[in-house]
């Protein structure tokens, strides 16, 4: 009986958690599956696939589809080659006030979404956005920002870039770091150019630093709400509507929580099935 407390007592311990876990997680997991076969618009639960066929046939999610993708596919590249290369420099054995330049490049992350989207706003304002009266002073002409498609799509990109690119530049500088220096000098003996040098040693061992910055991306921008709805407001005509946004409108403006869940479940389906393709490229072992 002592015996049998004791093997207890590690699991009592545990309890508030998965108590926690069970109301906070787990159920809201199920939940949130069965209703995605429920229409809840009407009383009682009623199996249907209605949800998950009108997903095909949606023009409106296919748009915020559409949208999603475009940003995953050039901001998510760009924003990480941009953390490797501000990685790189801040690792630099000749830059100096480093620890000043790291958390300089950190805090765009600790600035509420709120207050970052509405500079963002001010910034590229038509009529009187830094970014108009810089390229009027380059005499070149004003761009409607924020009320044309292509354009509200580059400041959402630009936004989230700005954001995230200094906290992925530190995950990767610790990825960095942790590389020997004994192989550097190796390499040095065998006469390998700072370049040979990055793309034989430097990248190829940053790469479980990278796939994890990638997977965590992707997700990121497949949730993507905040700089769609405070900076654009999913406009204009739709052309900045993220999955994100499509997910929020439908169930907490048309409250259609069955559609919303279908949603929210086909955003995870997707981004665990581009994570997988991630792993089998990135974490695949070359040698």
């Amino acid at each position: 009986m002592l015996r049998l407390r004791q093997n207890l007592v590690p699991y009592g311990f545990l309890l508030p958690y998965l108590l926690i876990f069970l109301l906070f997680w787990a159920y809201p997991l199920i939940r949130s599956l069965l209703d995605s076969f429920d229409d809840s618009r009407i009383l009682g639960f009623g199996f249907t696939p209605a949800n998950w066929t009108r997903l095909f046939s949606d023009p409106f999610f296919m748009t915020a589809l559409k949208n999603t993708l475009v940003i995953l596919a050039i901001q998510v590249p760009s924003m990480l080659a941009l953390a490797i290369g501000l990685a790189i420099a801040l690792n630099s054995e000749v830059l100096k006030a480093k620890g000043f330049y790291r958390f300089a490049f950190f805090a765009p992350l600790v600035v509420g979404t709120t207050a970052y989207s509405a500079i963002f706003r001010l910034i590229f304002n038509t009529q009187y956005g830094a970014v108009n009266h810089g390229l009027n002073a380059l005499g070149l002409p004003s761009v409607d920002w924020l009320n044309q498609g292509t354009p509200a799509l580059i400041v959402i990109m630009l936004a989230i870039t700005w954001r995230w690119t200094g906290y992925n530049a530190i995950i990767l500088l610790a990825g960095l770091q942790s590389i020997s220096k004994d192989v550097y000098e190796a390499a040095a003996i065998d006469g390998a150019s700072k370049w040979t040098t990055f793309w034989k040693i430097t990248l190829p061992l940053m790469r479980p630093s990278i796939l994890f910055c990638t997977v965590l991306s992707v997700f990121g921008t497949l949730q993507l709400f905040t700089e769609s709805a405070l900076i654009t407001a999913g406009g204009p005509g739709n052309a900045t509507m993220t999955l994100g946004t499509y997910l929020y409108q439908q169930g907490f403006r048309s409250f259609n929580f069955g559609y919303a869940s279908s949603i929210a479940y086909a955003v995870a389906i997707l981004g665990a099935f581009v994570s997988w393709i991630q792993l089998r490229l990135l974490g695949r072992d070359n040698t």
